[in-house]
């Protein structure tokens, strides 16, 4: 079954324990201040995704994101497809494993990226803690 549209009320602000499954989310600002939040086998295309949020997951997804991504405590994709998308993962903690490269990844918190390419990684001295800091991998 395939929803055509998630309308903005489900990805609103503030939302919590919110599952998504075969999906198409068309979306400014999706899944802000957000907790426990699922999305499975769906296209999400929006800014921001997800900024300032806790326990976001997507599972082999379509993800289209101007600076997306970000502020995220604890941010799982697995399978993905990461398209367009730029500056993601700032200031996140991240567990990454997506099968296209990525555009640009800036200043990630913790954790670890497994991906074919990222085409720019952006690490600010300043804002990045070098005791603490992500994993990136690539596999070809």
């Amino acid at each position: 079954m395939y929803n055509p549209l998630i309308s903005s009320v489900v990805t609103s602000d503030g939302a919590k324990n919110i599952i998504i499954k075969n999906s198409k989310l068309l979306s400014k600002d999706a899944f802000w201040n957000c907790e426990d939040v699922t999305v499975y086998d769906s296209t999400i295309i929006g800014e921001y995704l997800g900024w300032n949020s806790k326990n976001l997951r997507f599972v082999n997804c379509y993800i289209e994101s101007e600076q997306g991504m970000c502020h995220i405590e604890y941010l799982v994709i697995d399978g993905a497809k990461i398209i367009n998308s730029d500056l993601v993962f700032e200031y996140s903690t991240v567990d990454i494993n997506v099968t296209s490269a990525i555009s640009n990844v800036k200043n990630t918190y913790l954790g670890s990226i497994t991906v074919s390419e990222i085409k720019e990684l952006i690490l600010e001295q300043s804002q990045v803690n070098p005791i603490k800091k992500c994993k990136c991998t690539t596999i070809r």
